[in-house]
């Protein structure tokens, strides 16, 4: 993973949660803590931070790229936050320059959600090379390991205690050539986790990783496919390319359904899409407005305006390596079929 995405430093784990958690650990974060982060993202993430006795405050994110930026961040920032935790949203980046220098200026930590980003290259580097990043290997990702994640960082104090914190707090990594891990001299050092990834996922990544460029390449060409045909529906809204240098890894096809023009919900869409054989996705509906956080939170509807039109709006296509042009074009006669009835 260092050769691939030319981090200084690579700590492999069990799933880009545990890495998160971990991550979060070591940078001691806790009650009193305020960590910024948008609201449409995976519930993992703020989960984390609310069990670290951690409050999530959530900026709103571009409404036609879904990621945040620094003026979403920076007018979230108060005396008490510790932590910006952007997203890489679907395969695109979000624009790290600003926000890192903000988070500088500020001495705020900042972590890069890349779980949707392995490949993606932001001002021409891949995601990963700069500041600390955590890479998910779910089964739905750009490759996979069946389960498994990555923290990469340029931070050495940082990885140190991560490889501590994600098998059981030892002084010594459970992959280690020195001692081989079962060495009778390591001790705790402070208590950890078991989050470390197995060899036999750790086999299947690296066959995977050896595709991953190939991979990437046969979703550009299927994402460019839809783009093409899409245009001839006026109802479904791709995302736009962000306005700065990216190169995208097309993790996911994300749309927009115009409910005006269309005359049915979202979900309707999305169910009507399934009587005609095609399968589609919700990525994500906005934590905020999700039942925990609404009930012990106090998060409520009209506070992240592009957040909440998005989340009402978004489905995600099927996109994957196996797929041909003409399933695409299976995929878009269908929603022709659906809008037209």
């Amino acid at each position: 993973m260092c050769e691939y995405t030319g981090a200084r430093e690579a700590v492999a784990v069990c799933s880009a949660t545990g890495g998160m958690h971990v991550v979060l650990r070591a940078l001691g974060i806790g009650p009193g803590a305020e960590v910024i982060t948008p609201s449409l993202t995976w519930v993992s993430t703020v989960n984390l931070i609310v069990l670290a006795g951690a409050t999530p405050v959530f900026a709103d994110v571009d409404r036609d790229t879904l990621m945040v930026n620094i003026d979403s961040v920076r007018e979230k920032i108060t005396r008490r936050t510790r932590l910006i935790i952007p997203v890489h949203f679907a395969g695109a980046a979000a624009d790290m320059d600003p926000l890192r220098e903000l988070a500088a200026d500020r001495n705020l930590a900042l972590v890069e959600d890349a779980a949707h980003a392995l490949g993606t290259e932001y001002r021409g580097q891949r995601v990963g090379k700069t500041g600390t990043t955590i890479l998910s290997f779910h089964p739905i990702k750009n490759i996979t390991t069946g389960e498994g994640g990555m923290v990469c960082s340029d931070d050495p104090g940082l990885v140190e205690h991560v490889k501590r914190l994600k098998f059981h707090g030892l002084g010594v990594d459970a992959f280690d050539r020195q001692t081989l891990g079962r060495s009778p001299q390591a001790e705790v050092i402070e208590p950890g986790y078991k989050y470390n990834l197995t060899d036999i996922s750790a086999v299947l990544g690296l066959g995977q990783l050896t595709r991953v460029d190939e991979f990437n390449r046969q979703r550009t060409l299927l994402a460019q496919h839809y783009r093409e045909r899409l245009a001839e529906v006026a109802e479904v809204l791709p995302l736009h390319d962000p306005a700065y240098p990216v190169r995208h890894a097309w993790h996911l096809f994300i749309v927009r359904l115009d409910i005006d023009k269309a005359r049915m919900t979202r979900d309707e869409f999305m169910a009507a899409l399934k009587a005609q054989n095609i399968g589609t996705g919700l990525h994500f509906r906005a934590v905020h407005l999700q039942k925990y956080y609404r009930d012990n939170l106090g998060c409520r509807r009209g506070t992240l305006p592009n957040t909440e039109w998005n989340s009402d709006r978004i489905c995600s296509l099927p996109l994957f390596p196996d797929m041909t042009t003409d399933d695409v074009d299976q995929v878009v006669e269908a929603i022709k079929t659906v809008l037209k009835r």
